[in-house]
């Protein structure tokens, strides 16, 4: 059921999407793009009035086949598993960004950025980082993370789910 609100004779909705809504939502489209079979995270800069400015998912580089590289996590050799090879979802954004500058602008990621992510994102001028998940809060890295933002005035907060379900049919 709308809600419905009477305004000069015509009716407006009143559910519509907020936007962290509706830009988290984007950013956990985009990791399901991701092949990685373990953690698929997405991410979606914005613009200070609400536009999008790219998108990005954890994934190898291109011209680095996702059949020829390893997805493993464990391996006896740091070359038989992901870690060297794979681009975080956040760094993906930052790189896909073909506009010119980042500077005000806002990124939406489902997993709290690791700390060569927000050396990125510090660096691109980014402000704001607007999280999903923070699973991995007690770690070094995002322990380090939170500190280079805090130092460099980056404010990020955690994503507040409304509750209702948003089903898109495709």
């Amino acid at each position: 059921m709308h809600h419905l609100v009477f305004w000069g004779g015509y009716m407006k909705r009143e559910d519509y999407i907020s936007w962290d809504e509706y830009f988290m939502g984007v950013a956990k489209l985009a990791a399901m793009r991701s092949k990685d079979p373990n953690t698929q995270v997405g991410s979606c800069i914005v613009s200070e009035d609400n536009n999008i400015l790219s998108m990005g998912y954890n994934g190898f580089p291109k011209g680095c086949s996702d059949e020829e590289f390893p997805w493993e996590r464990d391996g006896e050799d740091e070359l038989g598993t992901k870690y060297p090879f794979v681009t975080h979802s956040e760094l993906n954004a930052i790189l896909n960004y073909r506009g010119g500058s980042l500077v005000g602008a806002k990124i939406y990621v489902s997993l709290f950025p690791c700390n060569e992510c927000a050396k990125a994102i510090i660096q691109a001028g980014i402000r704001t980082v607007v999280y999903d998940s923070d699973k991995y809060s007690t770690s070094a890295s995002t322990r380090a993370s939170k500190k280079m933002f805090d130092a460099a005035g980056v404010r990020y907060y955690q994503y507040q789910p409304s509750g209702r379900n948003i089903k898109i049919t495709i």
